[in-house]
């Protein structure tokens, strides 16, 4: 293995040794930290200089901090993000690239680069990001992990740096689903009544499986089929009936606006460096006016609710992204990008939990395959995660 300072996972001076308890239920597993979250004694700086010199280093852990110290954590380090977290490429103009250790000549994806990267190379036995757009699922499947979006809510995102607070959530990678099963088990509340998983359908909705790269199905069909006997049947019915750019639309507005109100003050006050994409995302964010984002924001409630609906009695199986992790230096393609928020935009605006598998590889690259599940499942989904790479291996 490559010298931790290879991967170029970590804030620069910010890996450290941090105990938990002696004895609990991740007593023995060591955690990396996304440079968003508190933790006392080392500076938070949401990966922009700036940000870092220009607010106190926190005296308290972020309540989810805690909980995994609490429980026998330990951390080893903060990782690198994406200038807010408004990023899903995984570049810093100010801290580097992390090195994608499936991949190396591609880049990892963002926002939660460092915490995909300490993972995937071994650094740690699981990392604690953020997702708002897709910032631990994306990554997750580019690096060939295990990862998982709670559903909104369901965990503290007090002393974490915001982006957009209607979709922020909490989220971890890991190379070991095992793993992700003992966090869930310590951080998740309780799962609200569902049904059990042997009455759900598997739902391959064909609207989303149009949008991702040719390869992708044949590459997956194989586990796909391994899966189905899980379920009460399949279904292939459409989610969004041809109007799917129409919500990653409403909710990248919303997105926009929030994240202008969490830190448009601070920008136009302090005048930050900002790399190239964050300086004209925020750019655009600031000339949402109240009453478009009112409109898209009612706009995207009406399309959670479908959501919700099509969720009652199914869960949906689907590629994380629909793009294979691209070279560095080489931009993805405006249809890449609007194709990939496509898919990674349902959970983040009905605030669902999903869980990405690393089941495949195409053309050498990683590919995540995704369950989402009704809100306030994510036990049930992690389980069946579980169940899944158990039939599989």
């Amino acid at each position: 293995m490559k010298a931790i300072e290879n991967w170029n996972a970590f804030v620069p001076g910010e890996t450290f040794l941090l105990e938990g308890q002696v004895k609990g239920p991740l007593s023995g597993l060591t955690l990396s930290v996304k440079d968003l979250f508190d933790v006392a004694g080392h500076p938070t700086g949401a990966g922009n200089p700036d940000w870092l010199a220009s607010h106190a280093v926190p005296d308290r852990h972020a309540p989810l901090v805690q909980t995994l110290l609490d429980a026998g954590a330990c951390i080893v380090g903060k990782t690198i993000t994406e200038e807010f977290a408004y990023s899903l490429v995984g570049e810093n103009m100010h801290y580097g690239t992390p090195v994608n250790p499936h991949n190396p000549d591609c880049i990892p994806g963002g926002s939660s680069s460092g915490a995909a990267v300490s993972a995937a190379a071994g650094l740690c036995d699981f990392a604690v990001g953020t997702d708002t757009a897709g910032s631990v699922r994306l990554p997750a499947s580019f690096c060939g992990l295990w990862g998982f979006r709670p559903s909104h809510g369901a965990l503290s995102s007090q002393g974490v740096v915001p982006l957009a607070p209607s979709f922020d959530v909490p989220g971890w990678m890991s190379k070991s689903v095992d793993h992700l099963l003992q966090v869930g088990s310590v951080v998740l509340p309780p799962d609200q009544k569902l049904a059990a998983p042997d009455r759900l359908k598997l739902a391959l909705p064909e609207d989303l499986w149009l949008r991702v790269q040719p390869g992708f199905r044949s590459a997956l069909q194989a586990s796909i089929d391994r899966i189905v006997p899980s379920f009460q049947g399949l279904s292939h019915a459409s989610l969004a009936q041809d109007h799917l750019q129409a919500w990653q639309d409403a909710f990248r507005c919303v997105q926009g606006h929030e994240a202008w109100a969490s830190h448009g003050a601070w920008i136009r006050s302090h005048q930050p460096r900002l790399g190239p994409g964050i300086k004209e995302r925020f750019e655009w964010a600031s000339t949402i006016q109240d009453e478009e984002a009112n409109r898209a924001r009612a706009s995207m409630l009406k399309h959670a609710e479908v959501v919700h609906a099509y969720l009652d009695d199914a869960v949906i199986c689907m590629p994380t992204v629909a793009n294979l992790a691209p070279l560095k230096g080489h931009a993805s393609s405006d249809e890449d990008r609007t194709n990939a928020m496509s898919l990674l935009c349902i959970a983040s605006m009905a605030g669902l939990p999903q869980v990405t598998m690393p089941l495949a590889v195409l053309d050498g690259k990683a590919l995540g395959l995704s369950l989402m599940g009704g809100r306030h499942s994510d036990r049930q989904l992690l389980a069946m995660a579980q169940r899944i790479r158990n039939m599989l291996i």
